[in-house]
């Protein structure tokens, strides 16, 4: 009912985000988390979530991979606004490390530092983190313990050999359309507790042959229910639940 995880600001809806909005409601969803990984997209972000007061939830961050072309002060830039719009924002994020598009050590080490920064201003900010980690997970992990990030969302998680340290630190995943297709992400959704999953689509991205729509939660929700071996409805409503917990929405069910 709820997907946690999309990128409403993204080109793809500029021409339709109205209807796509409506389709959402018209299928039963309840709310969108949509993330504003870009400082460019902030203000973006934030008008799309005024027009769609109580279903569009903003997250807000620097995603890692775009370390090699921001400047110290546009990262600056960004918390400052953060700060200022604290009270309008869900989350931080999505936030984390990308080591797969970053190979250069010192941006790395750069991506490393912003991080840390981020975790932060989550926890002075009293806000979760929404989790970016691609060929970065053993890193990821040591700076969430070193920095005490408590309320973590690993956003589209699929290391299936860090499950057990996720579950150790009552971190939550989310689970999109890409268990469709990788076994490893199916076991995962069978080995995690379903109170530590939300239901996400990374939209635009992940719609196959075709743009991605917050809607596609619904795939993920059935392959979850299918590997969890329960019924569809109770994932449908436990995964919404856990969202609404986790971000703090002023939504019911």
């Amino acid at each position: 009912m709820i997907d946690s995880h999309a990128h409403l600001e993204q080109k793809d809806y500029s021409e339709d985000l109205d209807s796509v909005i409506s389709r959402c409601k018209e299928a039963g969803m309840i709310g969108i988390v949509t993330s504003s990984a870009n400082p460019k997209d902030f203000e973006k972000t934030m008008k799309i979530s005024q027009d769609n007061p109580g279903f569009v939830f903003p997250s807000v961050g620097i995603h890692p991979e775009y370390i090699k072309e921001l400047s110290i002060k546009q990262i600056d830039d960004q918390i400052l606004k953060i700060k200022e719009n604290k009270d309008k924002i869900y989350a931080i994020g999505e936030v984390g490390l990308d080591y797969f598009w970053t190979k250069e050590e010192e941006y790395r080490k750069q991506q490393q530092k912003m991080f840390r920064r981020m975790i932060q201003l989550a926890i002075e900010l009293k806000k979760p983190l929404v989790i970016h980690s691609r060929n970065a997970m053993d890193d990821t992990i040591q700076i969430l313990k070193e920095e005490g990030a408590k309320n973590v969302l690993m956003h589209l998680f699929g290391s299936k050999a860090h499950i057990q340290t996720v579950i150790d630190n009552g971190w939550n995943i989310s689970i999109g359309p890409l268990i469709k297709r990788s076994k490893d992400i199916r076991k995962i959704a069978r080995d995690m507790p379903l109170d530590k999953i939300m239901l996400e689509t990374d939209s635009p991205w992940f719609g196959e042959d075709k743009r991605g729509e917050p809607t596609n939660i619904k795939i993920a929700a059935e392959y979850i229910a299918r590997y969890q071996k329960i019924e569809f409805e109770k994932v449908w409503k436990t995964c919404a639940q856990n969202s609404i917990k986790f971000f703090n929405l002023p939504l019911k069910i």
